[in-house]
């Protein structure tokens, strides 16, 4: 069988942050299988053509890590015919409810109080070690999934940087993809054509200035502390990787190798 070809990454007018991140190299030498595991925003502002081209990739699942209050914000996925959409919120609607309203419609005081010297980035570490701790049911779910029948799978949330970025760390390390390269996948979000489209109230005092702007940046950038702080609550809880796959997440040994047989090329 020759060896698959990343297609070209395509432009989606209404879809941010999507890519496929087969290629990854796992540390016994083998890879991420290309159009296995595709990563990206929220599908609800998908145009006709987006729609066309992610029905083009065979999905099976799509995995929507956004909850209550994400959709109402920002609408409903797409459907694509012929795929299931799997809701697993990662996040409480309630949790941080009047930090993220105060995000969009504070003024510069508000978002100093809340957002300056370090209290965002601090923020945005905090909230990924929680969903490593916390949310290990549903990452069990999403592994088992994987190695049941859900490839190619897509999974996102709001932006596909934090929830989802936190969901696709999880299903590369357990089958074996090197922190490294996770991290450097991870890091793409950054790309100014993936950001996430940050929307402020029409009315909110200084609306998008550069200082406010500034402020926001934190929230809304891929920092490698960030994926660090997940890394670290793994070991600092766990132990090791394998223990937190096995006991965090109730991996047997043969659903990770059924993992790797879905996700990786063969050898």
């Amino acid at each position: 069988m020759p060896p698959q070809v990343p297609s070209t990454e395509p432009e989606l007018s209404g879809v941010r942050n999507f890519r496929d991140v087969g290629g990854l190299s796992t540390a016994d030498g083998r890879r991420v299988r290309y159009g296995s595991l595709f990563r990206s925003g929220h599908l609800a502002h998908a145009t006709e053509s987006d729609a066309a081209f992610l029905s083009t990739l065979g999905l099976h699942t799509i995995f929507d890590f956004r909850n209550a209050a994400d959709h109402r914000l920002e609408g409903q996925d797409v459907e694509l015919p012929g795929v299931r959409n799997v809701n697993l919120p990662l996040s409480d609607p309630a949790d941080g409810a009047e930090f993220w309203k105060m995000v969009r419609d504070g003024n510069l005081d508000q978002l100093k109080s809340i957002l300056a010297d370090g209290k965002a980035a601090g923020r945005m570490s905090e909230s990924y070690r929680r969903i490593v701790k916390e949310r290990t049911a549903e990452h069990s779910r999403v592994l088992h999934a994987l190695a049941e029948d859900s490839v190619p799978a897509l999974m996102h949330c709001a932006a596909g940087k934090d929830r989802a970025g936190i969901s696709i760390a999880v299903s590369l390390l357990a089958v074996g993809v090197e922190r490294e390269a996770i991290e450097a996948d991870y890091l793409k979000s950054n790309d100014p054509h993936r950001r996430y489209l940050v929307r402020r109230s029409d009315n909110s005092p200084a609306g998008m200035s550069p200082e406010v702007m500034e402020l926001l940046s934190p929230l809304f950038d891929a920092r490698a502390e960030y994926l660090a702080a997940a890394f670290e609550t793994i070991d600092r809880t766990w132990g090791t990787t394998d223990r937190y796959l096995a006991e965090g997440l109730g991996l047997a040994p043969e659903t990770r190798e059924r993992l790797r047989d879905r996700l990786l090329d063969e050898v």
